[in-house]
């Protein structure tokens, strides 16, 4: 079993998102940390071709959920998107291919050099992101998007609620993070399994993997906590993004906090696989709204 290997969850849309992605860690992947995509089973063949010649490993997303003999694979693959993804995610370790994984998204882009030391401590131990998010939202209160606040507040305190904690609202995140098998195994023997239900039941409670991991590393203690900060740099939203391009602030700089950065998905449509979805003056608008910033 591998000590530490990255993973991406993916789809046909991603496509051009997870082959710029695997350039980036080709590119700065000094110590050869093996590189695992997963993808529905229809979508295979399409990412086999097209990621050629990059140093990727392809799974289907059905061989992840078959390795649960707990969970339905049909019912996984029938929920919304947003939250099978989770699911599957979140279910990874039990293909028993390594003791941590850094779980990535398709919009993440290496900037800089990294290896193990980036993700974990010498024993093996990931470094865990657990914050009060405070910048995050004062940012949302300084731009009058109170929503984001409450958002937040609301989903700490379900998952808090569930598994019995009671204490400050942390942020668990956000991606890429790094996930270790010995704390889902918590979850699953501590939470899971006396409750008689699996993980796609919990995550349609309260659809935050993150938070979910989270809570059960800091109820059942499965590894030490060793918390940082953020892997990399996430532009959440366009006044974000917006203010570093004020301060000219670059990847260069960027680099020396961070190992990538993410930039929302939506910002970027015309990546889509095959093309930008909806009729031109959808696409129009959404180009615009890029334009200026709003997006």
């Amino acid at each position: 079993m591998k000590p530490l290997v990255l993973y991406c969850k993916s789809y046909c849309t991603d496509l051009r998102r997870v082959q710029r992605l695997a350039r980036s860690i080709q590119q700065y992947n000094t110590e050869q940390l093996p590189f695992y995509v997963s993808v529905p089973q229809a979508d295979l063949a399409l990412f086999s071709q097209q990621l050629s010649g990059l140093q990727v490993e392809l799974l289907a997303d059905e061989d992840i959920l078959r390795a649960s003999s707990q969970i339905d694979p049909v019912q996984v693959l029938s929920m919304p998107g947003n939250i099978s993804q989770q699911v599957i995610k979140s279910e990874f370790w039990r293909l028993n291919i390594c003791q941590a994984y850094v779980c990535l998204d398709s919009d993440a882009i290496f900037i800089r050099p990294f290896g193990r030391a980036d993700f974990v401590a010498l024993d093996g131990t990931p470094y865990t992101m657990l914050d009060e998010a405070h910048e995050l939202l004062e940012d949302a209160m300084r731009h009058k998007r109170m929503r984001v606040v409450d958002a937040f507040y609301d989903e700490a305190a379900l998952v808090q609620q569930l598994v019995g904690r009671v204490g400050r609202a942390y942020s668990f995140g956000p991606f890429p993070l790094v996930w270790h098998r010995t704390v889902w195994e918590s979850l699953e023997k501590n939470y899971l399994q006396p409750r008689g239900v699996t993980f796609a039941d919990v995550i349609t409670l309260a659809p935050i993997e993150s938070r979910w991991y989270g809570e059960a590393l800091l109820a059942y203690r499965a590894i030490p906590l060793l918390p940082c900060q953020s892997l990399f740099k996430v532009y959440h939203y366009a006044w974000q993004f917006d203010q570093d391009q004020r301060a000219a602030i670059r990847s260069s700089e960027l680099a020396r906090y961070y190992c990538g950065v993410i930039y929302q998905s939506a910002w970027e449509r015309d990546m889509d696989w095959p093309r930008e979805g909806g009729n031109w003056m959808s696409r129009s608008g959404r180009r615009l709204r890029r334009w200026l910033g709003r997006i």
